[in-house]
């Protein structure tokens, strides 16, 4: 059908009344390059003691979609350095203060170039990944087991189906029809799978949902991978929920996943997204049975708008000379004071900020 200007005036007239939004049908493509500048202003309230801090920097490369830049700063520690973790490929900056009265402070700078990706699921190509590569993303980690009841579920989800795409595609409707964004759930969740299977509690954040969708795919032989990251722009769709809301992304994480399909590559998958749109996106009324969500469920296995930055794909970090032992996943600046680990989501007292600039180039 058609749709002429006086029809598309009278849609967006009506959208005005109602007090929402008109969406343009969510299809992300690759429409060129955007560069973006990130800081990062600590300020740690140590109080004389001493202090270390650990700053996630945009490590993820890939051709296609992502290319993280240099980073730099300014600082009053003692020492600072950057650090690529060799068992995870997650970079960031590790500063120390001794004891004293200097303020804690950290100014990060870095700049990343992203674009929208999607991949043409009906034309395979040549694809492969290397038996090591396959190992890493099939792994369990500390809060993605991929055998009991995790094994269980992938095996119920994806029975007598034979196509590696035909299983990840079933994975995410699974995880799309089975679960619910919870608004309580602090910062992104913590991606528990076990935890949420036994208990049939569904519900959480990106960090929570798109875990699940993770350990589900590896459990079924899979390749998959959380991607931790930051949301930088708003929408080019019109969607509020799936964009930041201005220049202050400082509570902006958001994780995406990826399944990797022989002849396809590296295949983007979101179902946090889509229930957060049923959640969140105006009137707040929404359902999965709603046009405006089947368009970015449809759309969110396969690609991914460009408006998001991604840091790292780690688990289970271990922070050099931290007191305190690993950490699930890198998407949060982390802290200690005196050796007690600080709370990364909250960072009003932590303290920290987080702005996203747009730049030309």
């Amino acid at each position: 059908m058609t749709l002429d200007r006086r029809t598309f005036l009278a849609a967006g007239t009506a959208a005005a009344f109602l007090g929402q939004p008109l969406l343009a049908a969510y299809n992300p493509r690759p429409q060129g390059w955007r560069r973006f500048e990130l800081t990062v202003h600590v300020d740690l309230p140590r109080g004389g003691k001493p202090a270390q801090l650990w700053v996630p920097v945009p490590a993820h490369a890939d051709a296609d979609w992502s290319v993280p830049g240099d980073a730099t700063w300014t600082t009053t520690a003692d020492s600072a350095e950057l650090v690529t973790d060799v068992n995870t490929g997650a970079r960031f900056v590790h500063a120390r203060w001794s004891a004293g009265d200097t303020p804690a402070t950290l100014d990060l700078f870095t700049d990343v170039r992203t674009q929208s990706r999607a991949v043409d699921l009906t034309a395979p190509g040549t694809a492969t990944l290397s038996a090591e590569e396959r190992a890493a993303h099939t792994a369990s980690t500390r809060l993605i087991p991929t055998d009991g009841i995790v094994r269980d579920t992938a095996e119920i989800i994806t029975a007598g189906m034979s196509g590696d795409l035909e299983k990840a595609r079933a994975i995410y409707d699974w995880v799309v029809d089975s679960t619910e964004r919870n608004p309580e759930t602090r910062g992104c969740g913590l991606g528990d799978v076990a935890t949420m299977l036994h208990s049939g509690d569904l519900t959480g954040k990106c960090a929570d949902l798109n875990a699940l969708f993770v350990g589900l795919a590896r459990a079924a032989g899979l390749p998959a991978r959380d991607l931790y990251g930051l949301r930088v722009a708003p929408s080019a769709f019109g969607y509020k929920s799936l964009g930041a809301g201005s220049e202050v992304v400082t509570k902006a994480q958001h994780c995406r996943a990826e399944v990797f399909v022989d002849g396809f590559g590296w295949v983007p998958a979101d179902p946090a997204d889509v229930r957060k749109v049923v959640l969140e996106e105006p009137p707040k009324t929404l359902t999965l049975a709603d046009p405006a969500v089947q368009d970015v469920r449809a759309a969110l296995f396969g690609a991914a708008e460009g408006n998001w930055i991604a840091l790292n794909t780690a688990h289970d970090v271990t922070l050099p000379g931290a007191e305190d032992g690993p950490v699930p996943f890198l998407m949060y600046p982390q802290a200690e004071i005196g050796g007690v680990r600080q709370d990364e989501l909250a960072p009003d007292s932590f303290a920290y900020t987080i702005t996203a600039r747009e730049i030309a180039g």
